[in-house]
């Protein structure tokens, strides 16, 4: 008599993690999504958070301390600056100028740095030995004495200092993304809209891009912060973005005067600006996770 064979039971196989359950399950990205979500959500309702114009002045009203300060009043909570414009007002607005530097810089440098990137790793060649090069040459040359320069020439305003961070910032874009497209290009659906008859423009944008998006994503939060400093920096030298715009980096270069009697007057915007950068680098360092998961601890 023959026995029954009894196969093993099969092991489930546990599904893969959702992006969504990752992004969930990663403390320092939902920390970082909630602190520069609170910074966009402030910037968007500045109008109705803040209790006077932030350009309004009243000269009777100056260096007023804030709330827990003994002289403090809740009129001003934030207390008032050497014109005697409301702090608090000042620091809502200057969430604006700050997410429009960040934001504004990333695209423009995104775009040039990303296309330099996917044309070089795709084609190779003679074409990746000159986009080396250009990226060599940028690469030699200082961020913030180029900055300056530019700015010390031109004049400083928000227009100029956007157009010359986001030309002066694409360099890790393009980096990141050659080396990224040089490790696509030879695979075998990248090989099959080849052998398809598809444009060099359609593997690009259709097959290549949607692969490498995630290595764009993390490369956009970390110049987005480093966007803001150096545009609070360039403000701080009195390069950057011109009185009377309520830029935080420009706050803290007003109130250098008074920084030994009225601490809180460069200690509030510091500190603001602190977070939101801090934020960003969270939320740059959990997409980073999320998206290569393997390798990192």
């Amino acid at each position: 008599m023959t026995m029954p064979v009894v196969l093993p039971a099969e092991r489930a196989v546990p599904a893969a993690p959702s992006v969504l359950s990752r992004v969930l399950a990663h403390r320092g990205l939902t920390l970082g999504l909630v602190m520069v979500g609170g910074v966009v959500l402030i910037a968007l309702l500045a109008p109705l958070l803040a209790p006077y114009d932030p350009y309004d002045q009243d000269l009777t009203r100056r260096l007023i301390p804030p709330v827990w300060h003994d002289k403090g009043s809740w009129l001003n909570p934030l207390g008032t600056d050497n014109l005697g414009r409301d702090y608090l007002s000042r620091v809502l607005y200057g969430a604006r100028i700050s997410l429009l530097i960040g934001a504004s810089v990333m695209v423009i440098s995104g775009a040039i740095g990303a296309t330099l990137g996917l044309v070089a790793g795709y084609f190779g060649g003679r074409v990746d030995m000159v986009a080396s090069l250009i990226i060599t040459t940028r690469l030699a040359m200082p961020v913030v004495l180029v900055a300056l320069a530019v700015v010390a020439t031109i004049g400083g305003s928000l227009t100029i200092v956007i157009l010359t961070l986001g030309f002066l910032k694409w360099d890790r874009f393009a980096v990141v993304m050659r080396s990224a497209t040089q490790q696509v290009r030879s695979l075998d659906y990248v090989t099959a809209a080849e052998a398809a008859g598809a444009s060099r423009l359609r593997v690009l944008v259709g097959e290549i891009l949607p692969n490498v998006v995630p290595h764009l994503i993390v490369v956009a939060t970390v110049e987005a912060g480093s966007a803001i400093l150096l545009e609070a920096a360039l403000s701080f030298l009195g390069l950057g973005v011109q009185p009377p715009l309520p830029s935080w980096g420009l706050m803290i270069a007003e109130a250098k005067t008074f920084m030994f009697f009225s601490f809180w007057l460069i200690a509030i915007p510091g500190a603001a600006l602190a977070l939101l950068v801090l934020g960003i680098n969270l939320v740059g360092d959990g997409l980073r996770d999320v998206f290569a998961p393997d390798g990192r601890s």
